[in-house]
């Protein structure tokens, strides 16, 4: 993993347990560093936030930025290949609620690597395996039709290259507004 910090929002419930499955059997040492997860700082739209931040600045940042923000739920679309890489992600939709909390998090004032990629949120099935034809056809198949809620964000810190520590866990507990 790339120094730095990155938010998500953790995958809850049966759908965390049918990814981590997916996960253990396709891409174990992915799931050994972080739980199944949408992606939402620090991949795409924004990089990485410093790994400098401490963990009172980005906590006093992602809190406020909870504060704002309500719950809300998201669609995962179907698998692809991320970039043409071997890695296989299911991209969400990047309108919506899920563009406003990455905006509030990439405008909180913390520092972050400039993005390589577009904003692209998503939930990564595989990443470090190379994988055979006949498993990517299998990734590439696979359907989660359920909404995702995303009620709170987590952020995890990079210890090294396969080991990292969450520092924060918030629920979003803004007020949305009236329709």
């Amino acid at each position: 993993m790339k120094p730095g910090i990155i938010v998500m929002a953790e995958l809850r419930g049966a759908l965390a347990d049918r990814v981590r499955a997916i996960q253990e059997t396709v891409d174990p040492r992915m799931l050994r560093e972080l739980p199944p997860h949408i992606t939402i700082a620090g991949s795409s739209g924004m990089g990485p936030i410093a790994p400098e931040t401490t963990d009172d600045t980005l906590i006093e940042a992602l809190d406020r930025v909870a504060r704002e923000m309500p719950p809300f739920e998201v669609r995962l679309e179907q698998p692809m290949r991320f970039m043409q890489s071997t890695v296989v992600v299911m991209p969400v939709d990047p309108n919506g609620p899920i563009r406003a909390l990455h905006e509030r998090i990439k405008l909180s004032g913390l520092s972050y690597e400039q993005p390589r990629f577009t904003f692209t949120p998503h939930l990564t099935l595989s990443f470090y395996p190379e994988l055979s034809r006949e498993r990517l056809r299998e990734l590439l198949r696979m359907r989660i039709d359920e909404p995702i809620p995303i009620d709170a964000i987590q952020a995890y810190r990079a210890v090294d290259l396969t080991r990292t520590k969450k520092i924060l866990d918030v629920p979003l507990h803004g007020i949305a507004p009236p329709p």
